[in-house]
């Protein structure tokens, strides 16, 4: 009989949902994606949700799939990792009172602009340690607080995504610390929900119920969903909740050594063992959350990335698809000379507070190539990459000597030659492409007793660190870095 070695992580991203299974050395065994996207809200014109049955849907067939392609008598444990901010209130069953809204969702801007009826920004900030954005959960409940308190009247729980889908895996209702730190309705030093925060805009505690940390097992795969996904019914389902700081901790990252996850959001963060949330930080954009390990903060900054490549591609080469766009874009923008013949762009498609422009491209003429454009993408990003850096460096104190990069921008082989450039700062890759899921099955393998620890489960992976290092283009990219500064100031 084979030694339970195996964890199935179900990966809830904006993009793509995926349903991975992976052995306790990093080895995927098998996986299956599905694509994600949100609907209208039916019930407010305009709004955009997550269906939780469409998205569960997916997710079954996925399972269903890697379950078919592995020896399932092997499985430690399961658990779910997704994008933060996002949940729902529920019944005492966990039924949905209202749908999920999505962080997409344009709803709740004029709540976040008008925050200050409630708590002063300065001390909201100073206690969660949350940059301010239009998304975040607090602004979903003084949403559903002014606009339909009739749920919140009805609500038993509100349960951040990943435990809705844990939910669905094994009938618990149970919300994970960070969840909670992506919330801005957390005392991070406290590691729970801050009372002086809900006691202001009027929630109750009781419905997040007790926080749990990742890793603590919320109950066991029950008889329905061991009939959808493929699962055995009585399987451990683990917590594991903002795929962030899965991430994180799978890059093999020590304390003080920044992270760039690279996806629909680029996410730079460093693991820290404290934090400070004065007015400097929030004037230079800083958010910290809680890590996957207790007693630990990751303080970084957050701004769109592929999701702006991605509205590029469909509008400047919509004949290309997949691999062959990707290959193709890249290609074109390498014989391009550094500087994309004067274009700048400011990439704040969505705005994260950085900027005084939203999402401008200068320098355009009669002969401009989409090539120049797509290098002038990336190009700013790299940019982007460089401010948050350097205001993580001034928070933290601290210089960094690499950038370990994971997701799917770590496989762009031209960015990550601008990052290194344009920061003057090694990119280190790694063999682990998969480190949100890495991260999150170290914690189903360290919860099920196969290993004392997650540090320890950590030891045993082989990461081949491959690093890139500055060209001879660093000193150019210096003083188009000051121009892209002085642009995005006017």
């Amino acid at each position: 009989m084979f030694e339970k070695d195996i964890a199935i992580v179900f990966d809830c991203g904006a993009t793509n949902v995926r349903v991975i299974a992976m052995d306790k050395a990093g080895q995927i065994l098998a996986s299956h994606a599905m694509p994600n996207e949100t609907d209208d809200d039916p019930h407010f014109s305009g709004g955009r949700i997550w269906d939780i049955e469409k998205l569960w849907g997916k997710l079954c067939k996925a399972a269903k799939v890697v379950t078919s392609e592995i020896d399932t008598t092997r499985i430690a444990g399961a658990t779910v990792t997704t994008f933060g901010v996002d949940g729902a209130f529920t019944d005492e069953k966990g039924e949905l009172l209202y749908p999920v809204v999505s962080w997409q969702c344009q709803r709740t801007a004029a709540v976040m602009e008008n925050i200050e009826k409630y708590i002063p920004l300065k001390k909201l900030y100073a206690i969660s340690g949350v940059y301010p954005y239009a998304f975040n959960t607090i602004n979903k409940m003084i949403w559903f607080k002014e606009n339909r308190p009739d749920i919140l009247e009805k609500a038993h729980r509100f349960l951040f995504i990943p435990s809705l889908l844990v939910n669905k895996l094994s009938g618990v209702l149970q919300n994970d610390a960070t969840m909670m730190g992506t919330a801005m309705m957390a005392d991070l030093s406290e590691r729970s929900f801050s009372d002086e925060i809900l006691e202001s805009i009027g929630i109750d505690k009781e419905l997040f119920g007790s926080i749990s940390e990742p890793g603590d097992q919320a109950g066991s795969i029950h008889e329905e969903s061991a009939s959808v996904t493929g699962l055995p019914e009585g399987t451990p389902v683990f917590l594991a909740g903002h795929d962030t700081q899965f991430a994180i901790f799978g890059s093999g990252a020590q304390l003080n050594q920044p992270v760039l996850s690279s996806g629909t959001w680029e996410i730079l963060m460093s693991r820290s063992k404290s934090f400070t949330a004065s007015p400097l930080e929030l004037e230079n954009n800083l958010t910290t959350e809680a890590d996957a390990e207790k007693g630990i903060y990751n303080i970084g900054q957050n701004w769109l990335s592929s999701g702006v490549l991605e509205w590029f591609s469909r509008n400047f080469y919509p004949e290309l698809k997949g691999s062959e766009l990707y290959d193709t874009m890249v290609k074109e923008a390498e014989l391009e000379m550094p500087g994309a013949h004067g274009l700048i762009v400011d990439p704040a498609f969505y705005d994260d507070g950085s900027s005084a422009n939203t999402g401008t491209i200068t320098g355009l003429n009669i002969s401009t190539r989409r090539s120049q454009i797509y290098r002038a993408f990336l190009e700013s990003l790299a940019f982007r990459l460089r401010e948050g850096l350097e205001a993580l460096e001034t928070a933290g104190n601290f210089k960094a000597e690499r950038i370990i990069c994971v997701g799917g921008g770590s496989k762009n082989k031209l960015w990550n030659q601008l990052r290194a450039d344009v920061c003057n700062t090694p990119i280190q890759l790694i063999d682990q492409k998969e480190t949100t899921v890495l991260g999150a099955a170290m914690f189903v393998f360290a919860g099920a007793g196969l290993y004392k620890s997650v540090k320890e489960a950590r030891k045993h992976i082989a990461y081949n660190p491959k690093v890139i290092n500055p060209s001879d283009n660093r000193g150019v990219y210096d003083n188009l870095y000051q121009k892209y500064r002085a642009f995005k100031q006017k």
